[in-house]
């Protein structure tokens, strides 16, 4: 077995439990957290199922962002959009055989990596143009979204312009489920492409793009107007 692979395979096991653990972490702490005020942003639900049904919205049309500035709203969506096809396409390397249902969203997979890129490429110009926006953006803001842009950019590299061995690759990935190390091709864009990923799932749980979790913690949205 060749010293990259190994490194490789070193780096995804550290990263996953990286991240699992820091997430889960994040979420016991969110969990927690006392909530006694009655802060639900209004107009609010006043059941339970209102709130389910806000929660809903929130997470799949982003309603409150859509209500307060449609072109973040535009590149925000178009990003979490592919980047969701984009997670659903690659599914079908950690799994023998393949879902019917990830075979079908390969090819919306694909082409969604360019709406991802596409998103965070409007939202980065966003932290640049808006001056109110730029004021308040830090070093790490910048940085995560050159992090995503990367990944995209190196990703669809493989895709339309320097192939790898996917077969490979997918027995890579499926070896590390199986705690059996497979060889991992020397491809340099792929090498930089994983790298960048597992460097993601390191810095997540530290990170604000742990807002994801966080949303459903949040009082101004699930608590009912009581």
């Amino acid at each position: 077995m060749s010293a990259l692979s190994i490194v490789y395979a070193a780096l995804f096991y550290a990263a996953t439990a990286i991240l699992v653990v820091g997430v889960a972490a994040k979420i016991r702490v969110y969990a927690r957290t006392p909530a006694p005020l009655k802060i639900p942003g209004t107009p609010a639900p006043t059941t339970a199922a209102g709130v389910t049904l806000r929660l809903t919205r929130e997470v799949v049309f982003f309603e409150s962002l859509f209500k307060s500035s449609r072109w973040t709203w535009i590149f925000g969506w178009m990003f979490h959009a592919g980047l969701l096809l984009v997670l659903l396409r690659h599914l079908r390397y950690f799994q023998q055989p393949v879902w019917d249902v990830i075979v079908w969203v390969q090819p919306f997979g694909t082409y969604a990596g360019f709406a991802m890129v596409a998103g965070l490429a409007g939202l980065w110009a966003r932290r640049w143009l808006v001056d109110r926006v730029r004021y308040i953006s830090t070093p790490s803001d910048h940085l995560h979204l050159a992090l995503l842009i990367a990944i995209g950019v190196t990703g669809l590299g493989m895709r339309f312009v320097r192939h790898t061995d996917i077969v490979a690759v997918k027995g890579f990935m499926l070896g590390l489920m199986r705690l059996q190390i497979q060889p991992l091709p020397a491809d340099p864009v792929l090498l930089v492409h994983l790298a960048l990923v597992a460097v993601l799932m390191i810095v997540f749980p530290v990170s604000k793009l742990l807002h994801a979790p966080g949303l459903f913690f949040s009082p101004t949205r699930n608590q009912a107007d009581t």
